[in-house]
């Protein structure tokens, strides 16, 4: 009887894992569970700490100020010895540039983010991305001296009663710096959709244009949603271009081609003043700042809604 082979009595090893092992990675895995728990709260504290100084010192400037004044007056002079709080006059002038943001932005971002998705070669996108990052780089300083004295000029030639401080000029520079942030999120969402949608589109005789427009943005609507959220909320926010751009005159904005203040302006123009600390001037800068974090949440409540009837629509 021939003896059997080594092969045949080997036997698999088995690893033991003691119990300071055990106990190491236990340890680890708390630790990191610790980790990512404080990066995902620091955020929510960041929020929450904000929110705290802008009601902690407007909730002061309203026990001196009736919200009804600061809501319906139409003038706005809080360092005049005639002192006025209406807040409406520099909400008007944030709204009007962001509107001229936006009707740039979101055409020119939507058709881009559809060539690049759905047209585009790999060669043109890896050109044309990176250098929409560039100008998302771009400091806002240079954007600013760039509307005031390089494209306003221009845009007098055409338009005679264009003033030399305007809305619409840096309206227009502030759509060109919120492109890139919109084209991108856009094209992310757009390449995210299946092919499979694509594909049935095609073979119901949908040429490429008609699948982009009606299966790929239809599917992508969330992620396009939320590239318009954000760039309405980087130019609703933009301060140095229309610092400098559109001039810091506190009025109703009715006419795009003259200057007028708006929020983050007039706070650049008081903070870089010297106001006693406490005072009621110095007060109007936590009430405009709440007024503009109202104004953002407000847009993203609205853009959670259309989100979630565009989900239960279809």
């Amino acid at each position: 009887m021939s003896a059997p082979s080594p092969a045949t009595n080997h036997s698999p090893i088995r690893l033991v894992p003691t119990a300071a092992f055990l106990h190491r990675r236990r340890l680890i895995d708390r630790s990191v569970r610790v980790v990512l728990f404080l990066a995902a709260a620091l955020s929510v504290l960041v929020t929450a700490g904000i929110i705290y100084v802008l009601l902690s010192e407007s909730i002061r400037f309203f026990a001196q100020v009736s919200l009804w004044d600061f809501l319906t007056d139409t003038q706005w002079t809080p360092v005049f010895e005639d002192k006025h709080f209406g807040i409406m006059t520099l909400l008007s002038g944030t709204l009007m540039t962001t509107l001229i943001a936006l009707a740039v932005a979101v055409p020119a971002g939507t058709v881009l983010a559809i060539y690049l998705s759905e047209y585009a070669k790999p060669r043109i996108r890896e050109v044309v991305k990176p250098f929409l990052e560039l100008i998302a780089g771009v400091p806002t300083v240079a954007f600013g001296y760039f509307a005031l004295l390089f494209l306003t000029p221009i845009f007098q030639e055409f338009i005679p009663g264009l003033a030399r401080f305007n809305l619409l000029v840096p309206g227009i520079v502030i759509g060109l710096m919120i492109l890139p942030y919109i084209v991108s999120v856009s094209e992310d969402a757009m390449r995210a959709v299946p092919n499979s949608l694509r594909e049935g589109a095609y073979a119901l005789g949908f040429t490429r244009l008609q699948t982009g427009l009606r299966v790929v943005v239809p599917g992508a609507f969330s992620g396009i949603t939320a590239a318009y959220l954000l760039g309405m909320s980087r130019a609703v926010g933009e301060t140095m271009v229309v610092a400098i751009a559109a001039g810091q005159q506190a009025k109703i904005a009715t006419n795009p081609m003259e200057g007028a203040a708006t929020i983050t302006s007039y706070i650049v123009q008081l903070s870089m003043g010297d106001l006693p600390h406490g005072s009621i001037a110095y007060l109007t800068i936590f009430a405009a700042g709440l007024t503009l974090f109202l104004l953002t949440f407000s847009f993203n409540i609205l853009a959670f809604w259309l989100r979630r009837r565009y989900r239960e629509a279809y």
